[in-house]
């Protein structure tokens, strides 16, 4: 049976009004503590993905740091390990290993023999390596073995070949033949100087008779082993010029050129080296170096001349001459300071004299210097003298200068002449002149001493 609400309120002792209130009450409390809860549950849920958040990047923390102990621990086991050379490949019967005799060759070419074993021994001991290093005789005998087998190699045909040729001599009759070669077509773009990578060695020969005769048989070998060449090039020594005609009747485009620099050291020997008050300061340099090098002026002494050659290393004499110049006209420059103006007077006053000798000759290096670096990048070609006149420029000051200018240019053009359209050759042996001096470095203070054995 259905119960009637409205019946049942009848037996309530208080009012329905004050029921109905206390119920509304109760509902609205229900409704508030209801409201608390489900905000307190959702701030639990917010603290909740906060903490797996955080545990999460503390776990790839602790992940991270695993790696990096575990690295540090890796290296720390090696560097306690012994220190072991790389992969050395055994050569033949060999008692050494082929990676260690091209160390032993390669240090041996920069500091000498004897200077490579202390450097392989210093090494190895900072290494920690306790390898067997060979003596410097055994280095001396890989470095001309692998030099004659060098010489040994064929030389693959070229019409473009262009041989190099020079003598050099220390002391006694003896000279060596040392010939260089180069295709033309392999030349560095313009720009580029010659490097010794980019040429070969064809022949080194000592010997004590180099006469004509003598070369028209050396180069006649030299052509039947690697060709006849296109051209050669030499300093314009006769014997080296004149035997080199043998090879037109072989070849009828044969041409002979002759080195710039050589020919540039001839003109300033006829324009300057013939001058009274040239010779003059020749002779006070070699004075004025005795009376200073061991004074307060031993900053300022003068370079020591080649007594060979001279004109072909006149611009250090040069450049000390004007900087002395300077020097007067700046009395407080700090290279003077220390130095009294009696003293200085004393001992370079004689400089001052020659004050107007000195631009000429300074304006003539520059020419000089100039030219022979464009011979040296650009080399020679057709239409390398108007190119040449206009790296000198038209602001020549001195008639010496000009005369030089012109020569030089005179002498380019005459060489062109030679050459093929588009054709491009060297005309500088400022590479084989740097062949000899690493020779010499190589060689140490031997190269006093006279040709060792080396040349094999």
């Amino acid at each position: 049976m259905a119960i009637s609400w409205f019946e049942e309120a009848k037996k309530f002792k208080s009012p329905v009004r004050v029921v109905t209130a206390i119920l509304l009450r109760s509902r609205e409390t229900q409704l508030a503590e209801n409201r608390r809860l489900r905000e307190e549950l959702k701030q639990l849920n917010e603290q909740r993905e906060r903490d797996a958040q955080q545990a999460k990047r503390q776990l790839q923390r602790m992940e991270e740091l695993q790696r990096q102990c575990a690295e540090l621990e890796r290296q720390r086991d090696q560097a306690l390990q012994s220190v072991n050379l790389p992969e050395d490949p055994p050569v033949a019967t060999h008692g050494f290993r082929a990676r260690l005799i091209s160390l032993a060759v390669n240090l041996a070419k920069s500091v000498g023999f004897r200077g490579a074993v202390r450097v392989l021994e210093l090494f190895f001991k900072w290494l920690g390596v306790d390898h067997k290093i060979p003596t410097r005789t055994t280095i001396r005998s890989w470095l001309q073995r692998l030099g004659i087998a060098e010489l040994k190699q064929p030389l693959q045909p070229h019409e473009d070949l262009v041989v190099m040729l020079d003598h050099s001599n220390q002391i006694g009759t003896e000279k060596v033949l040392v010939a260089l070669a180069v295709n033309a077509s392999e030349l560095p773009e313009p720009g580029t100087a010659l490097t010794h990578e980019q040429v070969r060695v064809l022949e080194v020969k000592p010997g004590s008779s180099w006469k004509t005769e003598d070369m028209e048989q050396a180069y006649q070998e030299l052509a039947e082993q690697h060709g006849v060449p296109r051209a050669t090039l030499t300093d314009g020594a006769v014997e080296l010029c004149e035997g080199a005609k043998c090879l037109e009747t072989q070849r009828a485009d044969t041409i002979r050129l002759r080195d710039f620099k050589h020919d540039a050291a001839n003109v300033m020997k006829s324009l300057i080296g013939n001058d009274e008050r040239f010779q003059e300061v020749n002779s006070q340099v070699g004075t004025t170096r005795s009376a200073i090098q061991q004074t307060e002026l031993a900053h300022l002494t003068p370079p020591s001349a080649k007594p060979k050659a001279r004109f072909m290393n006149l611009a250090a004499t040069i450049r000390w001459m004007t900087l002395i110049v300077w020097l007067w006209k700046h009395p407080d420059a700090k290279a003077r300071e220390g130095i009294s103006d009696e003293r200085m007077q004393a001992k370079l006053g004689w400089v001052q004299q020659y004050a107007d000798d000195i631009a000429v000759w300074q304006e003539c290096q520059e020419v000089v210097s100039a030219s022979l670096t464009f011979i040296n990048e650009q080399y020679l070609f057709r239409g390398a003298s108007a190119a040449l006149r206009t790296v000198i420029g038209d602001s020549l000051k001195h008639d010496k200068s000009k005369e030089l200018a012109k020569r030089l240019i005179d002498f380019v053009h005459d060489s062109e002449q030679q050459l093929r359209e588009g054709e491009r050759l060297p005309m500088s042996t400022e590479i084989l002149e740097s062949s000899f001096g690493l020779y010499k470095q190589l060689e140490r203070q031997h190269s006093k001493s006279g040709f060792t054995s080396l040349l094999a």
